[in-house]
């Protein structure tokens, strides 16, 4: 157990830090992406949550065999930094008020979209994260 001297384990510590950076992350490219095209369709919540499907899948790839990291920081950025950066209850929320104000066809995309997409995007990331392996198992050889 890490823990500093009043006895918290440092794992709380990692979490919350990851926990503030990607909630951060989130808002900031929330409004940044919603500037840029509107509201009509929740393509902020879309974009981060697809990109958050890449980016766990290949730490998660990249870190599991080749780069060993610290169980601490991949709890920290898989549970802490992506699990605060997408949401599943935004894109429920998003959905019911599509389907409330009659916007069928638009909430089937964004389901579609999102389930399609991310299955897309943790297959690349897997891919990227598969293929960055046996590059650098093939330079070390």
């Amino acid at each position: 157990m890490n823990s500093w001297k009043g006895g918290v384990d440092l794992i709380y510590v990692y979490l919350g830090v990851g926990g503030t950076l990607g909630a951060i992350s989130r808002y900031s490219l929330g409004i940044w992406i919603g500037e840029r095209f509107g509201q009509a369709f929740p393509v902020h919540t879309l974009t981060i949550n697809l990109l958050g499907c890449f980016l766990l899948s290949l730490f998660y790839t990249l870190t599991t065999t080749r780069y060993l990291v610290h169980p601490h920081f991949r709890s920290s950025f898989g549970t802490g930094f992506v699990g605060s950066f997408t949401t599943f209850s935004t894109f429920s929320y998003e959905n019911v008020t599509l389907l409330q104000s009659a916007h069928y066809g638009l909430a089937l995309l964004y389901i579609a979209a999102s389930l399609l997409g991310g299955y897309l995007f943790t297959s690349l990331g897997i891919r990227l994260g598969n293929y960055e392996k046996g590059k650098i198992q093939q330079e070390g050889e």
